[in-house]
C-alpha cells in the first residue's frame, strides 16, 4: 500500500521570495490586533474582572431582553447577560463591592434568582462563581507575568542554544503570535479568562517548537552549504521540514476542530485560541522567524571561527 504524503518529496517552494508579502500580511494583522485592543478592549471574564457569575437554565429558550430588564430593575449595578451555549441557558455577570463580604454575593444571588423566577418559575441555577476584585487583579498580573516570562525564557534558550540572531527571531515570532491571538479576542468580544491564558502559553510552546525545528535545520545547512545564497538556504531548510510542519499542524487542527464543534461553550474560547495559534504559529515560523535572520545579517560565513578561515562553520553553543 502506497503511503500518503501530504507534501511530495523534493518540494521546492520559494517561501523567502515572498517574504515582503508575508511581512506585509504580518504588519497588517498586528496593526489590526493593536487597534482592536486599544478601541475594543478585552471582554474580561469573572476571573479577571471580578464579581459574580451565574448560569441559569430554562425549560424554553430564554428572553434575554426581559431577563436583563428584571435584573437591571434591582439596581445592583451594570450587568452582562447573554446566552451561554444554548438558548435555554443564560450567563449573568454582576459586579460586587470591594468589601469582599461573602454574604454580599449570596444576597445578590438570591435577589437575582427571585427576580427571574417571578417571571420564569421553572428557571434554576446551574452554577455560580465568585471572584473578588483583589483576586482578579492578582490573576491579571500573574497571567501577564507568566506569558512574558515564557516568551523571554524561550528566546533566551534559543540564544544560548544557537546564536543571538536566532533568539531575537524567536522572540519577535512569539510576540507576533500572542498579539494576533489577543486581537482576535478584542475584535470578537469573546470572554477572556484563565483558560485563554493557558491557551496563550500553549501557543507559545507550539510556535517555539515549530520555530526551533526550522532553526535547527537552518543551522545544519549553514554548516553544509557555505557557498549557498542565504535566501536559497532558507528555502531549502524550510522545504526540508515542510512535511513535518504540515503534518503536525493538520493533526493539531483536526483535534481542535472536533473540540470546537463538540466541546461545548466552556471550551470554545480556549479551543479557538489554540486553533488560531496553530495557524499563526506555523505561518510565523516560515514568514517571520526565517526572514528575520536575513535582516539580521546571518549568512553562511556568519559563525565561522576566526582561527580557521575557510573551515566548516562551527557554533560555540552547539
Amino acid at each position: 500500500m502506497k503511503l500518503l504524503k501530504m507534501v511530495p518529496d523534493n518540494t521546492n517552494i520559494g517561501f523567502v521570495r515572498w517574504r515582503f508579502v508575508g511581512v506585509g500580511v504580518t504588519l497588517l494583522l498586528v496593526v489590526l490586533s493593536i487597534v482592536g485592543l486599544l478601541t475594543h478592549n478585552l471582554n474580561y471574564g469573572v476571573d479577571f474582572a471580578g464579581g459574580l457569575k451565574m448560569e441559569v437554565g430554562f425549560e424554553e429558550p430564554a428572553n434575554v431582553d426581559d431577563i436583563r430588564q428584571r435584573i437591571d430593575a434591582l439596581g445592583i449595578g451594570s450587568s452582562s447577560i447573554q446566552e451561554f451555549g444554548s438558548p435555554e441557558v443564560v450567563s449573568i455577570r454582576l459586579p460586587l463591592s470591594e468589601t469582599e463580604n461573602p454574604d454580599e454575593a449570596k444576597a445578590v444571588e438570591e435577589q437575582v434568582l427571585a427576580a427571574i423566577t417571578e417571571g420564569y418559575p421553572e428557571a434554576s441555577l446551574r452554577s455560580q462563581d465568585v471572584v473578588s476584585g483583589k483576586v482578579s487583579d492578582e490573576l491579571i498580573r500573574d497571567g501577564t507575568l507568566a506569558a512574558v516570562i515564557a516568551m523571554i525564557g524561550v528566546a533566551g534558550f534559543i540564544w544560548l542554544r544557537f546564536e543571538w540572531q536566532f533568539g531575537v527571531g524567536a522572540l519577535i515570532s512569539l510576540v507576533h503570535d500572542v498579539v494576533i491571538a489577543l486581537g482576535l479576542f478584542a475584535w470578537t468580544g469573546l470572554e477572556f479568562n484563565l483558560n485563554i491564558i493557558a491557551a496563550l502559553l500553549t501557543i507559545i510552546g507550539y510556535s517555539l517548537n515549530d520555530t526551533i525545528v526550522n532553526y535547527d535545520r537552518i543551522r545544519e545547512n549553514l554548516r553544509k552549504y557555505r557557498k549557498m545564497d542565504m535566501t536559497s538556504l532558507l528555502d531549502l531548510s524550510i522545504n526540508e521540514m515542510l512535511a513535518r510542519t504540515v503534518m503536525t499542524s493538520v493533526t493539531m487542527a483536526i483535534a481542535l476542530l472536533a473540540l470546537i464543534f463538540f466541546g461545548g461553550e466552556v471550551l470554545f474560547g480556549f479551543t479557538l485560541a489554540m486553533l488560531v495559534g496553530v495557524v499563526i504559529g506555523t505561518y510565523s515560523s516560515i514568514y517571520v522567524a526565517g526572514p528575520i535572520l536575513l535582516w539580521l545579517g546571518v549568512g553562511p560565513n556568519s559563525f565561522l571561527t576566526d582561527d580557521k578561515p575557510g573551515a566548516e562553520r562551527v557554533s560555540a553553543r552547539s
